[in-house]
Formats: structure tokens, sequence, C-alpha cells
């Protein structure tokens, strides 16, 4: 029979087993645990591998069907284009025959330009080759450019070549301006017109082609060519094509659209120029003819991205990509966006002028009106009803007015000339800010002198003038730049007097008393205690 000892010692050891065995089984548990995790992880990646796989699958695939839908289609143009080739080269030979036979008639018979309105003077012109007079012509004629737009195109073509014809008109001022008197500075609103006038003109006389095939002769192209990377570099030089003037950018644009010399490897600068105006109506038509299709679908979504939601509907809708880019919501997110901009503006600026809450509501009337426009122009009353757009600009509209009528009658309903402010005790005029610390010897005059009052140059007062009083031409320096801009001339003591001012001698004590809102001029701008400065007598304006 076992004793007592070998007894507790035999639980012992089977305790201790009990407990290895527990732990064991906690720590393949754990193993088990952590293994079925891992698995489900390795599982989730490789779902996602497929996932994306499948994606690029997917978006390859229809890349291809589009690239053989394209292929095919360039097939078809060209086969269109070899059958065309024997008549657009009859009809092209007609149409030299007739502008020379115009170009004659014109030479015989020309009217004067003057007497001749702008149809018959753009077609003699052109008739005669006269690129340098036809370019002064719509330089001249600026405020009828509707009429040029209208009557430009057929006049071109009577050019024998309008091509070099166009070329030539612009070479002064496109790539660069090379005229010696820049007068008007900028002209490349006229370089646009005439190159959009040229595409017309340009375009194969077969009706099926068209402008699909410009008809621009070897040596002009590579002229064309040459004036786009003349125009590149210069751009370059200047810091990039984003910080070129916008009619600028578009006149290269156009050049390139015009006269087709798109080169593939300036796609990239292309769209820069595109992103950076996209607000100028004809850019998305550009940004097609320069065979960014592909790339439509990227600049609208940067459009929307940069808050420029309007934008980016004109070009969904001349890419057709309406449906993948609604153009409702983005017409209401541009509202939104315009509002709060306009509050932001209205509460950060002062209000002491009383410019910044017109400046909101003017900026958030020009954004319901262009709203109100695209949605006319791309008929969607049916989606976005115009009645609430108009009810709210009929509202800016009325507080508009009602700010006006309040600024009036609180301002006592004149626009005259300054209030006259204070004179001096013996009824002189009050002398100008620091008047009597003066350089040279001279000193503003104590006595009373005959008092000229002269009509103020501006009726308008330095509170008014401009949202920051301050921000002027200084004014004559004898005063340490701190007297108002008008002043002329200083106010000083006649020669009899200066001539016996006796250096070191103390001042005598004028016989005028300074007020004290005047009185804070020596300490410098800061003591103007509301912001603006005083409006002083009118005899100081000269």
């Amino acid at each position: 029979m076992a004793s007592p000892a070998a007894e507790g010692e035999a639980e012992g050891e089977g305790a201790m087993a009990v407990s290895a065995g527990f732990a064991e089984l906690e720590r393949q548990q754990q193993l088990l645990a952590s293994c079925t995790r891992l698995y489900r992880q390795l599982e989730e990646h490789f779902s996602s591998l497929e996932r994306g796989l499948a994606a690029r699958s997917d978006s390859l695939r229809h890349k291809r069907r589009a690239a053989e839908a394209r292929a095919s289609r360039g097939m078809e143009a060209l086969r269109r284009r070899e059958e065309s080739i024997e008549g657009s080269v009859s009809r092209a030979l007609e149409r030299l025959e007739d502008g020379l036979a115009a170009a004659a008639a014109a030479e015989a018979a020309a009217p004067p330009e003057e007497a001749a309105g702008v149809a018959e003077s753009l077609r003699a012109l052109c008739a005669r080759m006269d690129s340098a007079g036809f370019f002064g012509f719509v330089v001249a004629r600026r405020k009828e450019v509707d009429a040029l737009r209208v009557e430009m195109p057929p006049a071109l073509k009577r050019c024998v070549d309008p091509a070099k014809f166009v070329m030539d008109a612009v070479a002064d001022v496109f790539p660069v301006d090379r005229r010696e008197v820049k007068n008007p500075t900028d002209l490349a609103w006229a370089c646009v017109l005439i190159l959009e006038a040229a595409v017309p003109a340009l375009a194969d006389p077969d009706p099926e082609i068209g402008a699909a095939r410009p008809l621009v002769p070897r040596a002009a192209r590579e002229r064309a060519r040459e004036m786009a990377r003349e125009w590149k570099e210069a751009a370059e030089r200047k810091g990039g094509v984003e910080w070129t003037k916008p009619p600028d950018a578009h006149a290269f644009l156009q050049h390139v659209a015009t006269f087709a010399v798109a080169e593939r490897e300036d796609r990239g600068l292309y769209r820069r120029i595109v992103v950076s105006f996209s607000w100028r109506r004809q850019m998305p038509r550009l940004a097609l003819t320069l065979g960014l299709e592909e790339d439509m679908a990227d600049i609208v979504g940067e459009l929307i991205a940069k808050g420029q939601q309007l934008d980016a509907v004109n070009f969904a809708y001349e890419a057709g990509l309406q449906e993948k880019f609604p153009p409702v919501p983005l017409l209401k997110s541009y509202l939104e966006d315009a509002k709060k901009t306009s509050y932001t503006v209205s509460d950060n600026s002062s209000t002491s002028s009383g410019q910044s809450g017109s400046n909101a509501n003017k900026k958030e009337q020009s954004a319901l009106r262009a709203v109100i426009k695209c949605i006319e122009d791309r008929k969607l009353e049916t989606e976005y009803p115009l009645e609430d757009l108009q009810r709210q600009l009929e509202e800016l509209e009325k507080a508009k007015t009602k700010k006006k009528a309040t600024s009036s009658a609180s301002s006592g309903g004149s626009s005259g000339p300054a209030t006259k402010r204070i004179r001096a005790s013996n009824g002189g005029p009050m002398p100008p800010a620091r008047a009597g610390h003066l350089t040279n010897n001279a000193c503003v005059s104590s006595t009373p002198a005959a008092t000229t009052f002269v009509r103020s140059p501006s009726h308008t007062s330095y509170a008014t003038a401009s949202p920051n009083p301050y921000d002027r031409p200084v004014g004559h320096g004898l005063y340490y730049n701190q007297s108002p801009p008008m002043i002329r001339e200083p106010y000083v003591y006649p020669a009899k007097e200066v001539t016996n001012f006796a250096p070191g001698l103390p001042y005598s004590s004028p016989p005028m008393s300074y007020p004290h809102a005047y009185g804070g001029y020596s300490n410098g701008m800061g003591a103007y205690n509301n912001g603006m400065a005083p409006a002083f007598h009118q005899a100081y304006y000269r």
C-alpha cells in the first residue's frame, strides 16, 4: 500500500501534466487563430488583385474596342479622301480661276474703302492680296466685330493663296509683336478673329470632307510650323505658357488648329493651355481639334477639382461626356461655391467704403447669369427650372438698388465738391498737414492771404475713392509725402516775408488756432481715428 507522501507526489505530477496540457492547447489555439488571420489577409489580398486585374482587363478591352473603332473610321476616311482627290483638285482649280477673275475685276474698278461697306472692302482687299491693308481694316473696324466674323470667311475665299495671305496679315503681331510703335498694345484678338475665319476658307471644297482636310500648301505648312515654334520659344522665355496673356495663348492654339500643324509631342503643352484658359468660349472645340479627345474626361475632372464647374459643363458637352458628368449637380455646386466666396469676401473686408458688399453682390449676380445662360444654351430647363434662379437674381438687383438709395440718402444726396471744413480764426483757409515743417527754409504763411477758390479737380472724397484711401500716389515732397495728392504747390510766404526770416529766432505765435482733429498729423497716419484722411479746403487744390 502506497504511503501518503507518494500519493501526494503523484497528484502533484498529474496536476502539472494537466496544466502543461492546457498551456499547449492554448498555444495551439493561438497558432491556429494566427494562421486563420493570415489566411484571410492573403485571401483578401489575392481577391483585390483579381478585382484589379479584372478592372484593368475591362479597361483594356474597352480601349481596344475604341481603338478599333477609331482605326475603322480612320481607314474609311482615308478611303473617302483618296476617292475625292480628283474632284477636290478640279474644284480648287475652278475656285482659283474664279479668284483670279475676281481680282482682276476688283483691280479694274475698286470702290473707295471709305464709301464701301465691310463686305465689299474685305473682298476687295482679299482679291488684291493686300494683307497689310486687310489687317489694318480689321483693327479699325473692331466695333463691327460681328459683321467681320460673318463677312471674312467668304472674303478670304477670294484670295489666290489664303494660307499665305492670313500668315502675312498676322505676321507683325503673331507669333511675336514686331511693331516699332505698339499702339494699340493688344492686337491678339484680331489674330484670333482672322485665324478663325481662315478655317472655312482653307477647307477642302469637297462637301463631305470640308474642314477635315485643309488645303494648305507644303511651303505654307512649314512656315506655320516655324511660327508655332517661335511662339513656344518666346513663351518659354517669359516663364511658361501660364504667364502668357490669354489672347496670345488662344491665338497660338487657333494658329495650330487652322493650319493643321499639331504635333504629338506638344499635346501636353496644348492641354496646359486649354486648362489654364478654360473659361474662353472656344477652348473645348480647340481641345478636340488638337487631338485631346482621350484627355477630355481627365480635363473635365481637373476642372471640377479646381472649382471651375461651369467650364467643366462646357467641356463635357463638347466631348459628349454629359452622362458621365451630369451638368445639373455641377451647376448647383458652382452656385454654392460662388455664394460662399461672396459671403467670405463680404465678411472679411472692411465696411468703411461700402465697396465690399457691392462687389460680393456683383459676383453672385454674375454667377447666376452665367448659370442661366448655360441652362438656356444646353436646353436644361426641364432638369433645372429657371424660376428660382431668376427670382434670386431679381432679389440681388433689388438689394443693390436699395443699398444705392440708402447710400445716396446718407450722403445728403449730393455728389458735388467736398464740403468746406474749417477756417482759421481770422477767416483764412486752413493750411495743409504739417505745413510748418518745411524744407529749404520755406514756411507756411501765418498772415491771411486773399483766397482764390478753385473747383476741385476731383469731387470724390478720400473716404470713397478706393477701399484703401492711402494706396494712392504720394503728394508733394515738401510735406513729407503726407499731404493729399491733389496739392500741386506749397503754401509759402511771399518772397518779401521769406527774406525777413532770420534763422535761430523764435517763431511768433500764429494768429490762427489749429483744431484738435489736425493735431495728430505729426504722429503719422495712425492719428486718423476713423481710418480716413480729412477733406481739405478747396483753396488747397490747384
